[in-house]
């Protein structure tokens, strides 16, 4: 069985458009694929972290003395 041709042919600009748009997809799934990552080996950082117990609490920071009339 032959296959139907296409009734019509994408312009070269058409082309470089669909060109342009999967590479700027690539990218998209790429960087959201680091994120996605980072953001999992972070999880998994601060899950051991709070696992372990935090030894030394952080202590609240103290404000400075306001002069009356400043």
């Amino acid at each position: 069985m032959r296959t139907k041709e296409p009734q019509f042919r994408l312009t070269s600009q058409e082309t470089k458009a669909e060109a342009t748009t999967r590479i700027a997809r690539e990218i998209l799934r790429s960087e959201a694929e680091e994120r996605q990552n980072k953001t999992a080996a972070l999880k998994a950082a601060r899950l051991a972290r709070q696992a372990a117990g935090d030894a030394a609490p952080v202590a609240p920071k103290s404000r400075k003395a306001t002069l009356p009339g400043s």
